[in-house]
């Protein structure tokens, strides 16, 4: 047993999952983790090699959203066969985080990340993609899993440093506990910085917009051009995706890094905590409205409305706050009414089902 979690302990199952595991799975089945997820398949790990998988039927016709499937970063139970060559998942173990956003477009559903994230480095660049507004999102998105997040400002080499240097101050205005580490691919400045965040055995997670450097900052934290990247649009600074799929990559340093498509719509929804967190000072204001239900609209004696006129928080930062609030709202209102019709879908599909088998 001990040498089982001490192979598997190289890949962060650490403390937390030991002690959120049955022993008795232990028996039946080895803990692997997931590495990369394409569409119906797997790779998983079980401190040995790479190996493909598949789900378990039971897995399948049970899963009642994308919740319930594994997710890049993932302790799976599996069952090895063919001189672990091929494997079979059965479940997944307890998350210790989940992130996870809105799927893009009209569909109000969850679309997952990655899974049991220690730490989300935010990347943005420091040209036309620096955006206080979309920080903001990806920061209620990551406190909402439970992520220690750091923000990355890449492309430090395209402007001078007392630029930089504002960038920063903008964040630290609002944010002002917020580790920022500018950098840049081109001329390396800034890497030994972001390598000495890398810790053995965590695992990080890479997010932000095409084109931001992510996949290049990989490159550079492995040593070599191991994945493609792509070239950003002249004309709008747009970047094109270069990582089309989520994998775990282990670094020399025993750091583990997940890379991520860019994200250009970023919805979220059931994210309470990760609101009151990001917003923290809206918070505190509201504890001094007038009113307990104060909505921070138009309420009289709201002490968050009174702080944005005497410029305490800045109106574009509270015009934020409320859209994300009633947003969030809304998907998740709609959320749970999908969720309630699908049961009952499912109810009168079991109804049908028991009628005709009766008549037979």
């Amino acid at each position: 047993m001990a040498a089982i979690l001490n192979r598997i302990a190289t890949l962060g199952f650490e403390k937390w999952f030991q002690e959120n595991i049955d022993p008795v799975d232990l028996n039946t089945f080895d803990i692997a983790r997931v590495m990369a997820v394409h569409k119906d398949s797997y790779i998983i790990n079980k401190g040995e090699n790479d190996v493909f998988a598949e789900l378990v039927g039971k897995m399948v016709f049970s899963a009642n959203s994308p919740v319930d499937y594994p997710a890049v970063g993932d302790w799976v139970l599996a069952t090895f066969f063919d001189e672990n060559t091929f494997s079979i998942i059965h479940n997944i173990l307890p998350r210790k985080s989940l992130l996870k956003r809105k799927t893009p477009g009209k569909k109000i559903a969850f679309q997952l990340i990655a899974a049991n994230i220690d730490v989300a480095l935010i990347v943005q660049s420091m040209g036309a993609n620096f955006n206080l507004r979309r920080l903001e999102r990806y920061l209620v998105m990551v406190k909402e899993s439970n992520i220690e997040p750091v923000v990355l400002l890449s492309k430090s080499d395209l402007i001078a440093p007392k630029d930089i240097a504002d960038r920063v101050a903008e964040i630290h205005r609002i944010m002002p506990f917020l580790e920022v580490q500018p950098f840049s691919n081109e001329n390396e400045s800034g890497l030994k910085n972001i390598k000495a965040l890398l810790n053995p055995r965590q695992t990080y997670c890479l997010l932000g917009s095409s084109g931001v450097g992510k996949t290049t900052l990989l490159n550079n934290l492995i040593g070599e051009s191991v994945f493609t990247t792509k070239t950003v649009r002249e004309k709008d600074s747009k970047g094109r995706h270069a990582t089309t799929s989520r994998q775990l990559i282990i670094l020399d340093c025993k750091a583990m890094v997940i890379d991520t498509p860019g994200m250009r719509e970023l919805g979220n929804f059931s994210v309470e905590t990760g609101i009151d967190e990001t917003f923290s000072e809206i918070i505190e204001l509201s504890n001094h409205c007038q009113f307990n239900d104060c909505n921070h609209v138009n309420e009289k004696g709201c002490a968050v409305i009174e702080a944005v006129e005497n410029g305490q928080v800045p109106e574009k930062r509270y015009q934020n706050y409320i859209k994300m609030k009633k947003e969030s709202a809304y998907y998740e209102m709609s959320y749970l009414e999908k969720k309630q019709k699908d049961k009952q879908f499912g109810k009168l599909c079991k109804t049908v089902m028991k009628h005709k088998k009766n008549q037979r």
